[in-house]
């Protein structure tokens, strides 16, 4: 990508949209549009219509998206998957009839089959059934890169997606309500350790392994992706290294400095047992990850507290 290219980044305010914009400026790219949603309401098509008119992006970084933990995505499916697809299929609508150069769409490894061989390849999409907390918003995530690669297949668009695991950092979700395992923890052992309280109950039973990717690591892999990648398939984005939510929820307790119990609530769902991506081909393409999840937990902690 040329420095001066007109870049759009999609949901620029949250967490992986933010940290695509910081590490776009941090590389010297200049030309930079964003908008809020109060600007513009990316589900609708009229709207998106009169944005791309005004100002013909080149290249699309789609990272708007509703998401949310456990929680939220079984109780608003309807919601997940209405306003997801809403969103990403007006912003690839348009980015293919204003010809823009190239689009990266971002989704998650959530679309994965729950019972997936580990680690998870990229071509395991579809080859069995989906985690049911989560169905509503993989579904729409599986449509938005299916979308991406017949869009390409028919019309030569050269759209590609990503798929990155659990991510965390700056500007991430800490409402307890919405959030996901790692912030949900942050939040948790930080207000306990405020309020001197004697324990901290973790969803679950602990045992589920997941694979964590700090937020400026995956925003690296994205640009590298638009400066290096043109394939058809998607690219699985994380670390290749897996933690149990036990072991996750010690080490941000020890992180915080929080003294008191731990009590897993068995009665709460576990969600997926265990989701760890295959890397291979990200690996071979000629990117690596670069902080560590210790590291990136006390960064995320710092943002915490200078911040919510």
């Amino acid at each position: 990508m040329d420095r001066n290219a007109k870049i759009y980044v999609a949901g620029h305010k949250g967490l992986v949209g933010s940290a695509i914009v910081r590490n776009l400026k941090k590389r010297g790219y200049k030309n930079i549009i964003t908008r809020t949603h109060g600007e513009l309401d990316l589900k609708n098509q009229k709207a998106v219509e009169e944005f791309w008119r005004e100002e013909e992006p080149e290249y699309v970084y789609l990272a708007a998206a509703k998401v949310g933990g456990i929680l939220a995505n079984d109780q608003y499916p309807a919601d997940f998957i209405y306003e997801n697809l809403m969103i990403q299929n007006n912003v690839i609508k348009a980015a293919h009839d204003f010809n823009a150069k190239k689009l990266l769409f971002l989704g998650s490894t959530c679309i994965y089959p729950k019972n997936a061989p580990q680690p998870i390849k990229e071509e395991y999409l579809l080859s069995g059934f989906l985690e049911p907390t989560n169905e509503a918003y993989a579904i729409a995530k599986i449509a938005g890169l299916e979308m991406c690669k017949f869009f390409k297949r028919q019309y030569g668009d050269n759209f590609i997606s990503c798929m990155p695991t659990n991510l965390y950092g700056p500007y991430d979700n800490f409402d307890l309500k919405s959030s996901h395992v790692l912030p949900a923890l942050i939040r948790k052992f930080h207000e306990a350790k405020e309020e001197g309280k004697p324990s901290v109950e973790v969803w679950g039973t602990g045992t589920p392994l997941r694979e964590f990717l700090h937020v400026d690591d995956m925003a690296d892999a994205c640009i590298f992706l638009m400066e290096n990648y043109n394939g058809e398939e998607h690219v699985n984005i994380g670390t290749g290294e897996e933690v149990s939510i036990k072991q996750l929820a010690e080490t941000v307790k020890e992180i915080i400095g929080y003294k008191g119990q731990l009590l897993f609530n068995s009665d709460k769902p576990d969600g997926t047992p265990r989701k760890l991506t295959d890397i291979t081909k990200l690996h071979e393409l000629g990117w690596k990850h670069s902080i560590n999840l210790k590291e990136g937990i006390e960064d995320s902690y710092k943002w915490f507290k200078e911040n919510y």
